[in-house]
């Protein structure tokens, strides 16, 4: 047996490493970075909500647009500005809605993230959320101090 079951397959180089972790984080966003560019009123951004229009109603991200992930075709999003970068979430881990979201917005052809953990984690972080039909804006929102991680 090895000395040491983390090491029994050694680390990558530390150029691998970071070239590696750059490449993730060119998928993922995590909901304080979203709320802290929601705040300062980053227009290259556009963040969909994936569910339902019940379930966004019932409290969604301020500022995010609710587009269901079951509706996304070339028709459902004619509209959408193709210069933009979206991001997508859903109800959290337990949900692929927002992967969904995510992977049919790229096969348009668009720019897309996919928001960590989801609503679930956007409450864990304090963040406010937004209720009914209409977006909302978390543009000016103070979000606290720092984020904890």
């Amino acid at each position: 047996m090895s000395e040491s079951f983390v090491l029994t397959f050694p680390p990558a180089s530390p150029e691998e490493t970071a070239d590696y972790m750059r490449w993730k984080l060119s998928f993922h966003a995590d909901a304080w970075d979203v709320a802290e560019d929601l705040s300062l009123g980053v227009d290259r951004l556009v963040v969909i909500d994936t569910r339902s229009a019940e379930q966004y109603a019932a409290g969604h991200i301020p500022g995010a647009i609710n587009l269901r992930h079951r509706d996304m075709d070339a028709a459902s999003t004619a509209h959408l500005d193709r210069s933009k970068v979206y991001v997508t979430y859903c109800d959290g881990i337990g949900c692929n809605g927002s992967t969904k979201g995510a992977y049919k917005m790229a096969a348009l052809g668009f720019q897309v993230k996919e928001m960590l953990g989801g609503l679930d984690f956007w409450k864990r972080d304090g963040h406010p959320v937004a209720e009914g039909a209409e977006p909302g804006s978390m543009r000016g929102r103070a979000i606290g101090l720092a984020c904890a991680c």
